[in-house]
């Protein structure tokens, strides 16, 4: 009785669930009369009778095998339990949430450019989503011949493929070399179409595809950071005057190098060009020479006598400037 009795199990369930696996296959033990099923949220239930699939349950909750299960069984339907007997039958746990994975090239991919004839560095990161999508698939090609499954299995293929990916879509998408954070969205979502035929004949589903980001050596994202504030400042004149002009302020510029002489001379131009401008103004001229103008009296108001264009009188002495 005892040797029967350890044969058989009273509960079928996923005993060894983790957040990370696929699926986890209940075998080689025998299921006894009043034994139950229990299927917790985010699983489905499949059992599998010498490769073939006899049923799948997908609600949640606890099931007795003999009266809820058995009777929706496609070939099973007839089994009878008898004394101290049981049913070989495998049951396939799947999990059933979309799965998360980050990804990031291991070493540089170096993408054709005309820039630069050995190529273009590049690196980058993201994640992709993925699902079981078909069971009959799955359990004839991974869980035939698996007892699990797990979420890093998956990832290993995928990453085994996917720089050959990223230069093929990078190279067809990437109009901007040196931007191509512009067109992320087209090449992911052609990289996610490759995939899905990956990972297609092992019955899954690529649900989701993103590239993060994309990193270039440091010389060459210095070269593009500096590009970009010349263009933001317009042109390359104003440019260095702007930066000239915040050397100064800042007393960055200062005695003793080309960079101070140059500020030096710039500034010594610009203030003797505003002197002859001042020079120059009409306004400024009449300043200079306020009694070139002035005219001299006829006649003496202090004595009367006659003036002949003196500036002072002959008589008395007065001053005849008018």
């Amino acid at each position: 009785m005892v040797f029967f009795k350890n044969q058989f199990s009273n509960v079928v369930e996923w005993e060894e669930f983790r957040e990370d696996m696929i699926f986890w296959k209940w075998s080689n033990r025998e299921i006894k009369k009043g034994s139950k099923l229990i299927i917790r949220p985010g699983q489905d239930a499949i059992f599998v009778n010498n490769g073939k699939v006899e049923g799948i349950f997908q609600d949640d909750g606890d099931y007795n095998i003999e009266s809820e299960i058995i009777p929706f069984l496609s070939t099973l339907k007839g089994f009878k339990f008898g004394f101290n007997s049981g049913m070989r039958v495998e049951v396939l746990f799947v999990n059933t949430k979309e799965f998360t994975v980050r990804w990031g090239t291991q070493s540089p991919i170096l993408i054709p450019s005309p820039q630069l004839p050995g190529g273009m560095p590049i690196r980058a990161n993201g994640t992709f989503t993925f699902k079981v999508n078909d069971y009959v698939t799955l359990i004839d090609k991974i869980a035939g011949v698996k007892e699990s499954y797990l979420v890093e299995d998956v990832k290993i293929r995928i990453t085994s493929v996917l720089d050959q990916l990223l230069m093929k879509w990078i190279s067809r998408e990437g109009k901007d070399m040196f931007n191509l954070q512009a067109n992320a969205h087209d090449i992911a979502r052609g990289i996610q179409e490759d995939l899905d035929m990956q990972v297609m004949d092992n019955g899954m589903t690529i649900t989701g595809f993103q590239v993060m980001s994309f990193n270039y050596p440091q010389e060459i994202q210095d070269m593009i950071t500096k590009t970009a504030s010349h263009e933001m400042i317009g042109n390359l004149q104003k440019y260095q005057q702007v930066s000239m002009t915040d050397g100064i302020a800042s007393g960055n510029v200062k005695g003793g190098g080309a960079a101070a002489d140059m500020a030096g001379m710039m500034m010594g131009m610009n203030i003797a060009k505003e002197m002859l401008n001042n020079m120059n103004t009409p306004g400024n001229a009449q300043a200079q020479a306020p009694n070139a103008g002035a005219k001299k009296a006829n006649f003496c108001p202090n004595c009367g006598t006659k003036n002949e264009g003196a500036n002072f009188c002959s008589n008395c002495g007065q001053k005849l400037n008018a």
